[in-house]
């Protein structure tokens, strides 16, 4: 038998107007021990989404582990795979994506390989996510700027500045990526996409050198207020935030609010009676295996 442990970090993603584009690891952290064995399938799952997910062939990260040994040419006969989740699941923190890169990287350390060093990690990840933005976040840490060209997913991973502190409000209910997803519009105005490319380009100099540029450059056109109707009371404490002065955005596919902040805490009067707040670290090593 042979056993890896994995610790995966949360990650948000879009910072504003990078949309599928921009990412960010998270001190947020899934722990993942996986085993081979003989034969047969074991699963224990504690914390998040404990009481939701599947128990069988259809757990994420089973799946990925199976993938990742299948495009390794690496037979695995039987599994037990135990997750001590902490990412809260469908709040827009990257659960779906941390699973996936747990998965794929655990795959990786059983064939003695390290998946932030192997391209063909991020393939496999990304092609389970749709998009590489999440996943990449949680492989590598840091800021990362994701594209696609053609199959083949493309990440640059940048370091964020350090005086750059991230809170979350995180509310109790959650929302379906797939359901947001369908509330975009197939096509935006040109303008709208002119400003959400000239935010996402000023985004990344204000992430990783000039915070002072922070609130500018999280503004969006691009998908928040078209999905305003999923999450109402999200885009009211976003823009309560921003009102404030502080760069808030939606957390990916929300409902959680990201924050920039300077010194991990929110200003006074702003109505956060219904979310779990937290000052997470930006994560800069992204997934571990031992």
């Amino acid at each position: 038998m042979t056993v890896v442990r994995v610790r995966v970090p949360a990650s948000t993603a879009n910072l504003g107007s990078g949309f599928d584009a921009l990412g960010l690891a998270l001190g947020l952290y899934d722990e993942v021990e996986v085993a081979t064995a003989d034969e047969g399938l074991r699963i224990e799952v504690h914390g998040e989404g404990a009481s939701e997910v599947a128990l069988d062939e259809g757990h994420l990260v089973v799946r990925a582990v199976l993938a990742g040994a299948a495009q390794l040419g690496m037979a695995v006969p039987g599994l037990t795979v135990r997750c001590a989740n902490a990412i809260p699941h469908a709040r827009g923190l990257g659960s779906s994506a941390a699973a996936i890169v747990a998965g794929v990287a655990a795959a990786y350390a059983l064939a003695g390989l390290d998946a932030r060093k192997e391209p063909g990690a991020l393939q496999l990840a990304a092609r389970f996510e749709g998009h590489a933005d999440n996943v990449a976040a949680s492989l590598f840490g840091g800021l990362v700027l994701a594209w696609q060209d053609n199959e083949q997913f493309e990440a640059l991973r940048l370091e964020p500045h350090e005086s750059v502190r991230p809170v979350v409000c995180i509310p109790e209910h959650p929302s379906a990526t797939a359901t947001t997803r369908g509330l975009l519009p197939e096509r935006v105005p040109h303008v709208d996409a002119a400003f959400a490319a000239a935010r996402c380009a000023l985004a990344v100099q204000a992430i990783t050198t000039r915070p002072d540029l922070l609130l500018p450059a999280t503004q969006d056109r691009l998908h928040q207020d078209y999905r305003e109707q999923a999450w109402p009371d999200t885009m009211r404490l976003v823009r309560e935030l921003r009102d404030a002065g502080v760069p808030a955005t939606v957390s990916g596919a929300g409902p959680t609010v990201f924050a920039f902040t300077s010194d991990g805490t929110l200003p006074p009067g702003v109505d956060t009676a219904d979310y779990r707040v937290l000052e997470l670290p930006v994560d800069r090593t992204g997934v571990r295996c031992d």
